[in-house]
């Protein structure tokens, strides 16, 4: 799957083949919720920016992306259900293409980690059972408030929101990605039915492992359906404990989960290694199993830094390494990485959701 001979020596700033596309290095920048998207949930002109300038990252995973008004949890993140949103989408991926660059957008559907505040009609948000998640969310006005206890999905809705995948990764083509990535980590709703802390369902969609993948062997196929596996790559996070999540048999139900991913070749398999932006030994995981179970791009994710990266490539345990807040404040940090130059620190006065204007957004220092 690599640009290069087998028993070639691998290098960070190497090229490699992605499905359809070239990337120009083995550099990601992983998609990071900014919380900075305008009216109608549309990405405007600063993210027009922000995106523009890490063009030269071998690939942009684009901030995680509503596929439907239901599926949106937090305030101000983009969609990509409307014609305004694929519009705005469309200005984005233009301008990183213009300085050479390729981006893939990350589909999301946040399930219980929503509030009633962000649902058509103020319902319920849905999830694979009615547990509610010991997690807040931010509503203008009210601050920081619990997700609402969500509603169990009938099993006959379950087929809708999988439509909703793969009209979004049609819409994101039309919005000129390179592919997509379905989130299918962090509690979200993929997450969520995959996990017995959060699933526990009586139906074809719960109990058993094979049950409990079921929605995410579902999504992966629509979209792949649609697009093509070339386009298509996915995000888990084993053990991560974000947003409430727990699974009493991480072992097994992520190994079952990369087997079928395996039978329908997606173009990358994304990890989160241990607690996400947290520490990568939270909880005992056996990566390298998984990575056994696949023949395809192996991204890995969580705190890398230049060295660590430079190592898992190498050595063969990743084709790629994503990076989070490094990219936030390293516009250029391929270049950075190449020359050994200092890394910028995150803006002390700045916050890292949301905010107004350029500050702490798209006015980190590049190098002269």
């Amino acid at each position: 799957m690599t640009a290069s001979h087998p028993n070639a020596p691998r290098d960070l700033f190497q090229p490699l083949r992605l499905g359809d596309i070239e990337l120009s290095n083995r550099m990601v920048m992983a998609p990071l919720t900014r919380n900075r998207a305008e009216a109608g949930n549309v990405p405007g002109p600063m993210t027009i920016e922000y995106y523009a300038q890490r063009a030269s990252v071998g690939l942009i995973i684009a901030e995680a992306t509503q596929v439907s008004a239901q599926a949106q949890g937090y305030i101000a993140t983009p969609g990509v259900h409307t014609p305004e949103q694929i519009a705005g989408w469309r200005k984005v991926t233009d301008e990183v293409h213009a300085r050479g660059g390729k981006i893939f957008v990350q589909l999301w559907h946040t399930g219980r980690m929503s509030h009633t505040a962000f649902q058509p009609g103020e319902n319920a948000p849905v999830a694979p059972s009615a547990i509610a998640a010991k997690a807040k969310t931010y509503i203008p006005g009210a601050g920081y408030v619990d997700t609402s206890t969500p509603r169990a999905l009938e099993t006959s809705e379950i087929a809708g929101i999988v439509d909703d995948f793969r009209t979004a990764a049609r819409h994101a083509i039309e919005a000129g990605f390179d592919g997509v990535e379905i989130h299918g980590a962090h509690g979200y709703l993929i997450d969520a039915f995959l996990r017995d802390g959060s699933n526990q369902r009586t139906d074809a969609y719960g109990g058993s492992i094979e049950n409990r993948a079921r929605f995410l062997v579902e999504v992966m196929t629509a979209v792949i359906g649609e697009i093509g596996a070339n386009k298509v790559g996915i995000r888990i996070s084993p053990v991560s404990p974000v947003n409430d999540s727990s699974e009493s048999q991480p072992q097994p139900l992520f190994e079952h989960v990369v087997r079928e991913l395996e039978k329908l070749h997606p173009v990358y398999i994304h990890v989160v290694e241990g607690a996400t932006g947290g520490p990568r030994d939270h909880a005992p995981f056996d990566y390298d199993a998984l990575r056994k179970l696949y023949s395809g791009v192996w991204m890995l994710n969580n705190g890398y830094t230049k060295d660590m990266a430079q190592d898992a490539v190498a050595s063969g345990r990743a084709d790629l390494i994503s990076f989070g807040r490094l990219m936030i404040t390293n516009p250029d940090l391929p270049r950075r990485f190449l020359q050994n130059a200092p890394l910028n620190e995150m803006f002390s006065d700045a916050p890292l959701y949301g905010g107004q204007g350029p500050h702490g957004y798209t006015d980190y220092p590049t190098l002269s």
